[in-house]
């Protein structure tokens, strides 16, 4: 366990889960939403770990947390202007967006059938492993259907031995998981409601809410 919670200080906890991630070992790290675990995303070995780690199958990838929004052409492909739009309105922070992964990409993040869901986090320890280690696959740091960790020691309780290096940032601000948007079909639609509104993501761009057909979109 390492705390960051200063940045004159956190020197040593970050070398510390840079060089886990090199490793192909697990490091749980804070966010603006909630603790996440995360993994070398282009590892695919250590991306079935993070799963395992979870009690989550391949039908359920994870997410991949950039330190930078021009990253988002290096992975994603056939980027829509709404998409691109929400992105310089609510990166970083807690929105999520489903885009086209960009095919020449070697890696293996589960069954994601061609996508990626990328995000950028509001937290400048995330954001300084980030800028490290490049892209991380990264989801919430709890054992599946459990309650996401807002704290270091909740991760620590749910993950154990399974995360080579804790990263403890107190407790996250957010404690909501971010909001994610699927851009990969013919209209931007909510795939999971969270940090961002509905209503904050329509002042930007035309997007559907869950369980909304296209004519309830509102012109924008």
């Amino acid at each position: 366990m390492h705390d960051v919670t200063d940045a004159n200080t956190w020197g040593p906890g970050i070398d510390e889960a840079v060089n886990a991630i090199s490793r192909g070992g697990l490091v749980v790290l804070p966010t603006d939403t909630v603790y996440g675990i995360g993994a070398d995303a282009f590892d695919a070995a250590a991306v079935a770990a993070l799963l395992a780690a979870k009690g989550r199958g391949r039908q359920m990838p994870p997410p991949v947390l950039v330190p930078d929004a021009r990253t988002l052409d290096g992975l994603a492909t056939e980027v829509p202007d709404a998409a691109r739009a929400l992105v310089e309105a609510f990166w970083p922070g807690g929105f999520t967006i489903i885009l086209r992964a960009q095919p020449s990409l070697q890696w293996d993040l589960g069954e994601t059938h061609g996508t990626v869901a990328l995000r950028m986090p509001d937290h400048e320890a995330a954001l300084a492993l980030l800028r490290r280690t490049g892209p991380l696959a990264v989801s919430s740091a709890n054992r599946t259907g459990q309650a996401a960790a807002r704290e270091a020691g909740d991760a620590v309780e749910q993950l154990g031995d399974a995360v080579r290096c804790y990263l403890d940032g107190g407790t996250a601000p957010g404690g909501v998981a971010s909001t994610i948007v699927d851009a990969t079909g013919e209209h931007l639609r909510v795939a999971r409601d969270g940090a961002v509104s509905l209503e904050q993501l329509r002042e930007v761009a035309p997007v559907l809410g869950v369980g909304e057909e296209t004519s309830e979109v509102p012109a924008g």
